[in-house]
């Protein structure tokens, strides 16, 4: 079992000056781009810009400092975006900051408990869904930016659905010049990577954006026209905490301790394939909880790991969690020094970094290739969780998601279950019998027994005439309780009526479970066979007497 400790403890025993270069390079680099992503996400999320940082800095130090990756950055992501605006409008930035401290005690739990790994278990139907679902949510978010238009006072935006009726019936207020700045911003977020890859493509963008609205005046919304730009540090933020927020609070929390677990762990997968490396899941867990609490204490939004700022950190020579510190630390001297600057962005802009990023995260291929190719079962899933993503939020798209993914997959291992009764033994037939005495009754029971499939077990009857019932299980690989109590009261029917219960090759699993009820007792354990000849010849000695 591999160790719970920081990856950075790890990495530091062989430290070189020549890595603290390459980390310091990546950091500054990482911390570049993080930059107008950190403000456009805390934004899209329906906070001010400096929460995002806020978030990079605390968040983005602590994770990297008790991470299990070497490469991890963190910060706020797109996956929050929806799920974190809907928490401010209902229940403002107090709820935000219960749940996301909850969320945060959550990941210390899973990764004490050791459940990292678990995570592989959510079906990818369910996170492509909802991250397609996301993905639309946040492109409909910015259509009103990117367009310039303008609402009249009173209207409701917090539903996508609402969002989408607000921009087709005030469409008319169109305004030129916003469109104007977002397509250009749009094409050099799509242009400039193919010019230079050395310096970001939404710095460029943000850049030329600002100089462009400034020197032209152009009447356009500036971050500075909507929102209070501060350059003050994070302080400790602590609101009053009721048992009945806590309460109302606790399914977003689940559903940001899901969403953060998922990603940061698909994000470090992701880095080990690209590093050679091999990340701790637990430690990553418990690491994300404790950067969602710090951030949250100080004022910030939640957080998890990035795949786009892990791998840029990677590609830029990123050796050791030291770069992502680094990233934190240049984040704070822009937070300084810089943040006032940050009020000229044009909103079509921060719209424009909104819209690559939802393209890049929304996985429509893996999507449309699902639904051309994957079974109709998987598709529903797929389907039900992507809309209900998009209509209504997260917590109920992942809830209804897990549940009828559970309910699928039962129902399709129910339809794996077979019971096949034995008329004859062919000559081919491992046994080597010909035929099978009429006072005895041969059954094979194929395939898993579970609550979802015991209903089968009705299937086996014992004639009055019957000696002896062989129970054949060599391919029952997994029992649980439910099915145990209707083997059980088999069993019982046939010892009513003088019918000796014989089994043949229980597997490990199934006779663990036997065992630990004591049903191996009850049955006797000389009733238990290794192989279907040794039952069958005890079955045929029942039967002869």
């Amino acid at each position: 079992m591999e160790p719970i400790k920081p990856m950075l403890w790890t990495t530091l025993k062989d430290y070189s000056v020549k890595d603290l270069t390459s980390d310091l390079i990546s950091g500054v680099i990482v911390a570049v781009i993080a930059l107008p992503l950190s403000i456009a996400l805390a934004l899209a999320s329906g906070v001010g810009p400096e929460e995002g940082l806020y978030t990079a800095i605390i968040a983005g130090f602590l994770i990297s400092a008790f991470g299990g990756s070497k490469v991890q950055i963190a910060g706020p992501t797109a996956a929050f975006a929806t799920i974190v605006a809907g928490i401010v409008a209902n229940s403002g930035m107090e709820g935000l900051m219960i749940a996301t401290i909850m969320a945060g005690l959550l990941l210390i739990l899973m990764g004490v408990l050791r459940l990292g790994k678990l995570i592989r278990f959510i079906p990818s139907t369910i996170t492509i869904g909802f991250t397609t679902g996301i993905a639309v949510t946040i492109l409909v978010g910015q259509l009103k930016d990117f367009f310039g238009l303008t609402y009249p006072a009173g209207t409701v935006t917090i539903e996508t659905v609402d969002k989408v009726q607000a921009v087709v019936k005030n469409f008319g207020t169109l305004n030129p010049a916003a469109l104007g700045v977002g397509v250009l911003s749009l094409a050099i977020l799509i242009l400039w990577p193919k010019v230079s890859k050395k310096i970001p493509a939404s710095l460029i963008a943000v850049l030329v954006g600002a100089l462009l609205v400034k020197l032209a005046h152009l009447p356009v919304n500036t971050i500075g026209d909507l929102y209070t730009v501060s350059s003050k540090l994070p302080t400790l933020h602590i609101h009053s905490i009721s048992f009945g927020m806590i309460r109302a609070m606790f399914p977003n929390a689940v559903t940001i301790a899901i969403l953060a677990a998922i990603e940061s762990l698909l994000s470090c997968v992701v880095a080990d394939g690209m590093t050679g490396d091999k990340h701790r899941p637990d430690t990553e867990l418990i690491a994300q909880g404790i950067g969602n609490i710090g951030s949250a204490l100080f004022g910030g939004i939640p957080a998890t790991g990035a795949i786009a700022r892990t791998a840029a950190n990677i590609n830029n020579g990123g050796k050791s969690p030291v770069a992502g510190m680094v990233h934190s630390i240049v984040l704070l001297l822009v937070l300084v020094l810089l943040m006032p600057y940050a009020s000229f962005i044009p909103m079509p802009v921060i719209a424009a970094v909104l819209f690559i990023v939802a393209y890049n995260m929304c996985q429509w291929r893996p999507f449309v290739s699902m639904v051309k190719t994957a079974p109709k079962s998987d598709i529903i899933v797929l389907i039900i969780t992507f809309v209900l993503t998009v209509v209504f939020d997260l917590v109920v798209a992942i809830a209804v998601g897990l549940g009828l993914a559970c309910l699928l997959f039962m129902k399709r291992m129910s339809e794996e279950t077979d019971i096949r009764k034995w008329e004859d033994a062919p000559e081919d037939e491992e046994s080597g019998l010909r035929r099978i005495l009429p006072q005895v009754s041969i059954y094979e029971i194929e395939g898993p027994l579970f609550f979802g499939s015991v209903e089968k077990l009705s299937q086996i009857t014992a004639k009055e005439k019957t000696k002896a019932l062989v129970l054949r299980m060599r391919s029952v690989t997994a029992l649980d309780a439910t099915a145990l109590a209707s083997l059980e009261k088999l069993y019982d029917r046939c010892i009513a009526q003088g019918t000796k219960v014989v089994f043949s090759h229980v597997n490990p699993q199934p006779m663990k479970v036997m065992e630990h009820s004591r049903f191996t007792e009850k049955v006797g354990r000389e009733y238990f066979c290794s192989h279907i000849d040794e039952a069958i010849e005890m079955a045929e000695a029942i039967a002869m007497e």
